[in-house]
């Protein structure tokens, strides 16, 4: 595990600590799955804009044309959609 020195303003680091302590954990572990959460975001970026660099839209409307055209069932209308 790596150690890694932080410099944070002061009412950032105050809300930090009352944020970690209202959660029950230390400023180490919320600081640590902030982290993770923002790379996960970031990598998933990433993953569907390269996603989407592959796809075509040939391909898109061939599996559409697959699609039955039928109206959705009541329960998956959106409220106000007809």
């Amino acid at each position: 595990m790596s150690t890694l020195s932080v410099r944070l303003p002061d009412s950032l680091h105050k809300r930090l600590s009352a944020l970690a302590a209202k959660e029950g954990i230390s400023i180490n572990q919320l600081i640590n799955s902030a982290v993770a959460e923002k790379m996960a975001a970031l990598m998933t970026v990433e993953y569907l804009e390269s996603r989407a660099r592959r796809g075509a839209r040939t391909k898109f409307d061939e599996a559409l044309s697959k699609v039955a055209d039928i109206a959705p069932e009541d329960v998956d209308r959106l409220e106000g959609a007809k």
